[in-house]
C-alpha cells in the first residue's frame, strides 16, 4: 500500500512554528530555557514544530547540538505537535540527521537548499532524491529559496520520491511562486509560504495553505489569529494582523535579514523567557534598538 502522508499533510496546512534554540550563559544549548519556550507554543495552540530550522539557527549549531535539539523538541512536544525536522548539509549529513529524526518518532523533515556556489537543476533533484529515499515513511519538504528552479523540477522529483509531500517556498514573488506551483502541481504538494506572515496573505492567494513562523515563537496568538483569517478567504481580517506585525518583521527582514534571529530573541528577552544571546555571524541587537523591539512585543496579546 502507497502511504497517503494525510496527517502530514494537515499538519504542513498550518502555521508551522520554527522555534528559536536558547543558549546558556556559557554558550550551551539551554534545554530548561527550550523546553519552556515549546510548551509556550503547544499551550498557545501550534500543532507544527520545525526544530532546526533557520530561527533556531541551525547553520550554526553542532552535529550533536542539531541531534540535541531534535530530541528535546520530540520528547517534550510527544503527541501534541508534528514535528518537521530540518536537515541539510552535504547528503551524508542530512541522510544519518533524517534517519535520526525517524528512530526518535518524527513524521517529517525539511530539506535545507543546498548550500553550494554551483547548484544546477539536476543536482538539486538528486540532492533531494537521496534524502527522501533514505527515509521513506518520512514526509519530505524541501525548503526552496532558489529562483531558478523549475516547477517541472519539483514534479519530476515527486515522481521519483512520493514522500515529497509540501515546499516551503521562500522566494520573495508572489508571481514567481503562482508559476512555480502550477508547473509542478499545485494540488500535489501542500504549499507553504516559507517567508513567513509578511507573504502569507498574497501566498494563500495563489495556492498556499500554510505559512512559517518565527514570530510565533513571541506571540502564538497572533499567527493564528492570521492562518484563521486566511483558511476563512477574510484578506481584510488578515491584512489587520499583516499591519500589526509590519514594524516586527521589517526589523527582522532589514539588511539583508541580518537581525532575523536577533529580533525574536530580543522580544523573548524582553518577556523574561530567554537570554538575547545568538551565534555569529547574528550578533545581539545594540542598546538602543532593543526598547523598540520589547514595546512591540508588549502591545501584543500573548
Amino acid at each position: 500500500m502507497t502511504a497517503t502522508f494525510e496527517s502530514q499533510r494537515a499538519a504542513l496546512a498550518d502555521v508551522v512554528a520554527i522555534p528559536v534554540t536558547p543558549f546558556a550563559e556559557d554558550g550551551s544549548v539551554d534545554q530548561d530555557a527550550h523546553r519552556a519556550l515549546l510548551r509556550r507554543l503547544l499551550d498557545g495552540g501550534i500543532g507544527t514544530l520545525t526544530p532546526n530550522g533557520n530561527t533556531g539557527e541551525f547553520y550554526a549549531l553542532a552535529p550533536e547540538e542539531r541531534q540535541l535539539v531534535t530530541e528535546v523538541t520530540i520528547d517534550e512536544a510527544g503527541e501534541r505537535a508534528a514535528i518537521l525536522v530540518g536537515v541539510g548539509h552535504d547528503v551524508p549529513t542530512a541522510v544519518a540527521a533524517a534517519r535520526h529524526a525517524r528512530q526518535l518518532g518524527a513524521a517529517m523533515v525539511m530539506v535545507h537548499q543546498p548550500v553550494h556556489p554551483y547548484v544546477s537543476q539536476g543536482g538539486w533533484v538528486d540532492y533531494h532524491r537521496a534524502i527522501a529515499e533514505a527515509v521513506p515513511e518520512l514526509g519530505v519538504v524541501p525548503y526552496i529559496r532558489n529562483a531558478q528552479l523549475s516547477g517541472v523540477r519539483l514534479a519530476e522529483l515527486a515522481d521519483l520520491c512520493p514522500n515529497v509531500i509540501g515546499v516551503k517556498y521562500a522566494v520573495p514573488d508572489a508571481a514567481k511562486f503562482a508559476g512555480f506551483a502550477r508547473d509542478a502541481g499545485l494540488d500535489r504538494f501542500v504549499w507553504v509560504a516559507g517567508l513567513a506572515e509578511p507573504y502569507a496573505p498574497s501566498y494563500f492567494s495563489a495556492g498556499a495553505s500554510g505559512f512559517t513562523s518565527g514570530l510565533v515563537n513571541v506571540a502564538p496568538a497572533v499567527s493564528l489569529n492570521m492562518i484563521e483569517a486566511l483558511r476563512s478567504g477574510d484578506y481584510p481580517g488578515a491584512m489587520k494582523v499583516w499591519e500589526q506585525i509590519r514594524r516586527f518583521e521589517e526589523l527582522r527582514a532589514a539588511n539583508g535579514s541580518a537581525d532575523n534571529v536577533t529580533v525574536v530573541k530580543e522580544a523573548l528577552a524582553s518577556l523574561g523567557l530567554c537570554r538575547r544571546d545568538v551565534r555569529p555571524p547574528s550578533k545581539v541587537l545594540p542598546e538602543g534598538e532593543r526598547d523598540e523591539v520589547a514595546a512591540i512585543a508588549a502591545r501584543w496579546s500573548i
